[in-house]
């Protein structure tokens, strides 16, 4: 986990969530585990309940999941904020997991993706993607997902003396809002027919 990850993140924290402090909430972290540091820090706060889910078993993995794409392990509109840093790089469809996404936020959930624009491959086991705002915009319009702040850091930041500046990530801020009858539906089966 980079520094400037952990900032973005962080800042994301405080302009969308200070608001929920005090109250109760999960957030589930897509992409947790720990290889080099984590975002739960920024997201222990007494009554909110942190989800660390991923692929495979590690430190602080919670839920490991069978598929990318299919969360069984979580209900529909029973997450109020996802998380994810450096994780939708390494997901060969991502586009089905923005679906999911979606589906197990509940009315009115926030989510927060962070990715690279830049950097050299990194296999975890794959390393397929580099997104750019517009793209994240697209994602964000193709899972029923309203934007609420799309930004890529273009320029390198001195302060980061980690290799941060390699990633120059892009950060998609996003929020479930309701949507046409259809267009849930169109949705849902469009889930369901890549993950049968």
């Amino acid at each position: 986990m980079h520094l400037s990850s952990l900032h973005k993140m962080k800042a994301f924290k405080e302009k969308y969530l200070n608001d929920l402090i005090g109250k109760e909430i999960k957030v589930l972290d897509l992409g947790s585990q720990d290889v080099n540091g984590s975002y739960k820090p920024i997201f222990d706060i007494p009554g909110w309940q942190y989800i660390g889910v991923d692929a495979s078993p590690g430190k602080n993995v919670d839920v490991i999941l069978t598929s990318p794409y299919h969360w069984s392990q979580f209900a529909r509109s029973s997450i109020d904020v996802i998380i994810s840093g450096q994780a939708f790089e390494h997901i060969d469809f991502f586009w089905l997991t923005a679906l999911e996404m979606r589906r197990v936020l509940k009315d009115d959930g926030i989510c927060c993706i962070i990715a690279p624009s830049s950097g050299p491959e990194h296999r975890y086991p794959v390393d397929c993607w580099r997104f750019y705002p517009d793209g994240l915009k697209a994602l964000a319009n193709f899972a029923g997902l309203n934007p609420l702040e799309v930004y890529t850091q273009w320029d390198d930041v001195e302060d980061y003396t980690d290799g941060s500046n390699a990633w120059h990530d892009s950060v998609l801020i996003a929020k479930k809002s309701q949507l046409s009858f259809r267009r849930e539906l169109k949705l849902h089966l469009t889930s369901l027919l890549f993950n049968r």
